[in-house]
């Protein structure tokens, strides 16, 4: 995964290869257009359709996210993106206690958070009907107030970074008001979102004691966004194995992975599983490489070798393919 600019939108490995074919390309594949068919059908007027993706390693589930996130920018959806839970509860760029150690706040990753909010959606904050509901008032000298742009909300965060997780509270709930009312279209879509749900997390408090996630206060706002109570939107969840300790399953399924009370969070939800490549997918990416000269050295029957090693997995063929 990559913290780059200030959030990654792609896995490391695939920013890699962007920057080596000087060039991003997704393939189109079938989770991705189903999902894009549900949304284009469905009555937003409801609550928002809740979507589990789910798989193996290495199947394509976080560039399926990708491929969603563009239909999503397309489409005028606000996008409300975490591309990786998991650099926030398990490597955090600073975990500062809060008074009377009530929690654990993360400013900086707060703010970094706020300014790939805002890259995302820059088009939309300033759209004059979309403002605040009421003033947020931040220190006896700061405040928000009513009637203030998204935008305005979303720069004060970034530029008063003690404020950012409060910030991302309020934007989160002015989204669900807006969506709700009929004034936005909100697309959340966080990877690998069952790291919120383990009972501790790796980060350690005094006395090596280990921090549930409910104590870190960024937490909260994407827990509460993904709730039934707004209308006008679309969840767009990934489960992932890498995004907990190794050991905590050996099922990629969503139920073992959101554990009961993750599962009811969710419930009703649609789950879309991502799969290996199929024959022709396999075939159309052995032909991109070929195109761009990945893969130089052709024996003959090198293509079967490589289904053969790779057992048509995308990440592996694809860190076979580096070496030829």
């Amino acid at each position: 995964r990559s913290n780059s600019s200030p959030m990654g939108v792609f896995p490391r490995m695939y920013e890699k290869q962007m920057k080596t074919f000087a060039e991003a390309t997704l393939m189109v594949r079938k989770p991705a257009l189903e999902i894009m068919n549900y949304i284009s059908r469905t009555n937003l007027n409801k609550p928002p359709i809740k979507y589990v993706i789910y798989g193996k390693d290495g199947v394509g589930k976080s560039l399926t996210m990708s491929h969603l996130l563009h239909f999503g920018m397309v489409n005028n959806f606000v996008i409300v993106h975490v591309p990786w839970v998991a650099d926030w509860l398990k490597r955090p760029r600073e975990l500062v206690t809060l008074n009377d150690n009530a929690g654990y706040d993360m400013p900086l990753d707060a703010a970094a958070w706020l300014i790939h909010f805002k890259t995302q959606n820059l088009a939309l904050l300033s759209q004059p009907e979309l403002t605040v509901s009421k003033e947020y008032v931040w220190s006896q000298r700061e405040s928000t107030p009513k009637g203030a742009t998204l935008l305005e909300l979303v720069e004060h965060g970034i530029n008063r970074m003690k404020f950012a997780t409060g910030t991302i509270e309020a934007l989160l709930g002015e989204l669900k008001i807006l969506s709700t009312a009929g004034k936005c279209k909100t697309m959340v879509a966080i990877d690998g979102f069952n790291a919120f749900l383990v009972k501790k997390t790796t980060l350690l408090a005094l006395h090596k004691k280990r921090i549930p996630p409910e104590k870190i206060t960024i937490v909260k706002p994407f827990l509460d966004i993904v709730q039934s109570d707004w209308q006008n939107g679309v969840c767009i969840i990934i489960v992932d194995k890498l995004a907990v300790e190794r050991g905590t399953t050996d099922s990629e399924l969503p139920l073992n992975l959101l554990g009961r009370d993750g599962f009811e969070l969710l419930d009703p939800f649609v789950p879309i599983r991502v799969d290996d490549y199929t024959e022709k997918e396999y075939y159309s990416c052995i032909e991109y490489y070929l195109n761009r000269r990945w893969i130089q050295n052709r024996q003959d029957g090198y293509d079967e070798e490589l289904k053969y090693l790779s057992a048509k997995n995308p990440f592996k063929l694809m860190q076979l393919c580096s070496s030829l």
